[in-house]
């Protein structure tokens, strides 16, 4: 009877088109159908979908049928982001499941064969890690929720800056465990760039030795955040059966066989104390923030629900404020209640304030209204390359899209007509006709860069561009065979118009094809990649560690560039010094180097300091230690001399470049290379034995932390990256195959004196050889 039902329902769906709704189904059945033939089986269909709703969830049900309802919806665009293996992506499939986007639960891993909806790459189900971030929408109660899934591992940290330079809210999330990582740390540092209001929720209670009092505090003191929990759970490890909510005095448990049914009780007996001292504690550090809360606790009087959550939401969203939510999704315990926390406390696209510069005024700040009424400003932020063509990632900030229109790139000028709009759901698409100010939509037939924005020719504003972080490692690589190289030169292209972080250059001199990124993992991938989507077998070499170089003293120069060969020659003089620069300077700068005229007089003629300071960007280019770029440096140019004839731009740029880097010499030169923080998370029993690894490889151990039972440990090194090649081998045989470490950039720091002269040997012997080969 149920499967006859099912059929019957299925049948008219597909004939209806689906509504999003029993109720819908019946209205627009009775609309469409002319006669009255269809209305037993409508009756029928209507029944069989409010007796089963894992039917009604699986038909991809449409969100907005009008324009109507696309202005009086709410919206909420967040990312979810943390450190590698907090859960992110268990969370996100929980989420879809939830809200219907999803009929069933797949593994992260790809275990079932199938794999977490937000993974679509085969390579992510592979490993078990987000490589690329994804979007998709949902509907919870009555808002429409944009959601960006991120990586957690640092080798793709850029996925996670051009999340959060769009969204309008985050969730934090953290292991119950490890809790406060070093990936975390990046993504803190990222949303406070951005000024992103963030929920916190702590994952993994149900795993031995979670403590979430242990993580708050993490927030507290590493990320100096002003965090409270909102809620407390209900048992630990095995025992964790749900949570209390200290805003409402009420218990939430999880039953079903996927948490789907909420059961809300009383606070249990022996938790009521526990509860009303950490309600205390979250109405103190809100009255720290909040003016309302201030006053009442000074008057001693008790907030009552609304004053609560109406102050956690100012101060939320002003980012004076993060709320702390538990549970575990892996366990189903927890998600409905932080999906709640989402709509009471992040900012919808209004609320948030974001602004555009006006490049008609020196770039001053304008604020965006976020109004559909407004002209159009909307900002490219992710490129995705598909078999249907380039598909652009845009946030719309003010105004609206529309199938048809016309749309103005304010960088090049370009007008494109919008032939295809769609929303995503991870790796599949919807297509819509048009799109409002908050909506985070993609675009087919968009040739444009990322971080690029659009109007409607009206305005000549801009929003401002992200955060790009160096690359740290390069490789030489090139095709296996000749045949391969028109796709290999396809991939590359490709690859590096989606990633900022991976860039590609041709030595002038081997004529090798080098490949910049943010690690191993990171060029690791993308050559797998070139291999599963463009056929072509990378041959690559070893990896190197991109050194730089700078100096420790003040040095003068006094140069002659004189040449004369038949006809005009070339001739330049410069006098002036070098000196070194702080690293608060080069901060404050913005730039790692700096060039300054100090020139009086006509000695120089004018026309010809810029050709000086191209002169002094070519010397940085290659240091004349081992080659390397140069960084730290203040040139100062006082003087000179020019001739009438002889000199030109080149021959200024020639003199300026040979006497810096034949003035570096002298000024105490040293090769600086990248350090890492490195974090590795091992049982207790193997602490010697890792630690002795990393003193090893010239690791200098910053802290170490006992877990609370004493069986895991989590060490904070910093290690040269030259030393860390092949280092998850060694800790999987030093642990038995149960340590895991994680490393992120540091800074570049001056490499030991035999190092220097090891590098400066091999650099000298390779210039000599191509030389020869010459």
């Amino acid at each position: 009877f149920q499967l006859v039902h099912k059929t019957m329902a299925t049948s008219v769906l597909r004939f209806l088109g689906p509504r999003g709704g029993a109720s819908a189904l019946a209205s627009s059945a009775t609309h469409r159908c002319a006669t009255a033939s269809y209305r037993p089986i409508i009756n029928a269909a209507t029944k069989a979908i409010s007796a089963n709703n894992l039917l009604l969830q699986s038909c991809s049900p449409r969100f907005f049928s009008s324009s109507e309802d696309l202005d009086a919806i709410k919206r909420r665009n967040i990312g979810i982001s943390a450190h590698i293996d907090s859960g992110k992506t268990t969370l996100t499939e929980r989420i879809l499941f939830y809200t219907g986007r999803i009929k069933a639960i797949h593994d992260v891993r790809g275990k079932d064969g199938v794999g977490a909806k937000m993974d679509s790459m085969d390579l992510e189900r592979e490993k078990g890690i987000t490589i690329q971030s994804a979007a998709t929408f949902c509907r919870w109660k009555d808002s429409h929720v944009n959601i960006i899934d991120t990586p957690g591992h640092v080798d793709f940290t850029i996925e996670v800056e051009r999340a959060l330079r769009v969204l309008d809210g985050g969730i934090l999330v953290l292991c119950g465990v490890s809790g406060v990582q070093s990936q975390s740390l990046t993504v803190d540092r990222q949303m406070k760039r951005y000024n992103v209001p963030r929920l916190a929720f702590i994952n993994k209670l149900d795993r031995q030795g979670s403590n979430p009092t242990k993580v708050i505090n993490d927030l507290r003191n590493q990320l100096k955040l002003n965090a409270s929990q909102v809620q407390i759970p209900i048992g630990l490890e095995d025992n964790h059966l749900g949570v209390v909510d200290l805003i409402k005095n009420k218990s939430y448990t999880f039953d079903g066989e996927r948490g789907e049914t909420i059961v809300e009780g009383e606070v249990p007996d022996d938790m009521k104390d526990m509860v009303e001292e950490k309600r205390m504690e979250l109405i103190e550090k809100l009255a720290d923030v909040d003016d309302e809360i201030g006053e009442l606790f000074l008057m001693e009087e008790e907030p009552t629900e609304d004053q609560l959550k109406e102050a956690i939401r100012r101060q939320t969203i002003a980012c004076k404020f993060v709320p702390v939510f538990m549970g575990s999704a892996f366990k189903n315990k927890g998600v409905q209640p932080l999906l709640d926390g989402v709509l009471d406390y992040l900012p919808e696209p209004s609320e948030k304030a974001n602004y555009a510069l006006d490049r008609s005024k020196d770039e001053a700040e304008v604020q965006v209204s976020c109004s559909k009424d407004d002209p159009l400003l909307a900002l490219a932020f992710k490129l995705e390359e598909t078999q249907f063509g380039q598909l652009t990632y845009m946030r719309i900030y003010q105004g609206m899209l529309k199938k048809g229109n016309q749309i103005h790139n304010v960088n090049d000028g370009k007008k494109i007509k919008l032939a295809r709009i769609v929303r995503m759901h991870s790796n599949d698409m919807e297509e819509i006709d048009e799109a409002h100010a908050g909506d985070v939509v993609a675009m087919f037939g968009i040739d444009c860069r990322s971080m690029d924005t659009f109007s409607d020719g009206g305005m000549n504003l801009a929003m401002s561009t992200m955060f790009v972080p160096e690359p740290v490692m390069s490789l030489a690589v090139k095709p296996a065979e000749t045949k391969m190289q028109n796709n290999f030169a396809k991939a590359l292209t490709k690859f590096t118009k989606e990633d900022p972080t991976l860039r590609v250059k041709v030595d002038s001199e081997t004529k090798e094809t080098v490949l910049s990124g943010m690690g191993e993992l990171h060029l690791e991938v993308y050559i797998e990649r070139m291999k599963r989507e463009y056929d072509v077998e990378v041959v690559s070499g070893q990896p190197n560690v991109n050194y730089k170089e700078t100096i420790a003293a003040r040095a003068e120069f006094d140069w002659l560039h004189k040449k004369q060969s038949g006809g005009s020659g070339q001739y330049a003089k410069v006098s002036g010094y070098i000196e070194p620069m702080t690293e608060e300077e080069i901060k404050e700068l913005g730039k790692p180097n700096e060039f300054k005229n100090r020139c009086t007089g006509t000695n120089i003629p004018p026309e010809y300091y810029p050709s000086c300071e191209k002169g002094m960007r070519d010397a940085m280019h290659e240091g004349s230690l081992v080659g390397c770029e140069v960084e730290g440096i203040r040139v100062v140019l006082q003087d000179g001399a020019s001739h009438a004839v002889d000199s030109s731009d080149m021959a200024f740029r020639i003199c300026m470049a040979s006497a810096i880097r034949e003035t570096m010499k002298t000024a105490q030169p040293s090769v600086l290379e990248p350090v890492m923080t490195v974090e590795v998370e091992i049982p207790s029993e193997f602490q010697g034995a890792v630690t002795a690894s990393l003193s090893k490889r010239m690791g200098m151990i910053q802290s170490s932390d006992m877990n609370d039972d004493g069986s895991g440990l989590k060490l904070e090194a910093q290690v040269p990256l030259a030393n860390m090649f092949g280092y998850s081998t060694e800790l999987r045989s030093l642990t038995q195959g149960k340590g895991e470490f994680t490393m992120e950039y540091f800074k570049h720091t001056p490499v030991p004196r035999q190092t220097q002269d090891e590098l400066m040997d091999k650099y000298k012997l390779e210039r000599l050889e191509k030389e020869a080969a010459a």
